[in-house]
């Protein structure tokens, strides 16, 4: 028996962590922003091209919300590393994510300018725990 792989990991696609955590996701740190309404969006923008996960605090807080976007296999290969984003408070940061991963994300298509905006770097030990 054939095991059919899912699309979005059978593509090989990236891999896209949305931290909702004790700040991320929370109209305590983050208020007037429908935080499911960007989850629901992101999954939608990268159906069968991606993989879109739910984590608990990645420890980065301060620039709550964030979204971590791994390559995919191919991206790696082509030296992609994971690419960490912070303060995506807007549904158009949202759209810019979401249109690189189509283009193939880390490693493959060039980190959007706009999205240079949202770019933060973590700990090393977050970073270490999440490769």
């Amino acid at each position: 028996m054939t095991r059919r792989p899912s699309p979005a990991t059978g593509t090989g696609g990236c891999t896209v962590t949305v931290c909702r955590g004790c700040c991320c996701g929370t109209a305590r740190t983050v208020p007037r922003f429908d935080h499911a309404a960007q989850l629901d969006r992101l999954r939608t923008a990268v159906a069968g091209e991606a993989t879109v996960r739910v984590s608990d605090c990645l420890d980065a807080c301060a620039q709550a919300n964030v979204i971590v976007v791994q390559p995919s296999a191919a991206g790696r290969r082509a030296g992609g590393r994971p690419v960490w984003l912070g303060l995506v408070n807007d549904h158009d940061a949202g759209a810019d994510i979401a249109a690189w991963i189509r283009a193939g994300g880390p490693g493959l298509a060039d980190l959007p300018p706009v999205l240079d905006l949202y770019e933060v770097t973590p700990s090393r030990r977050v970073r270490e725990q999440l490769s």
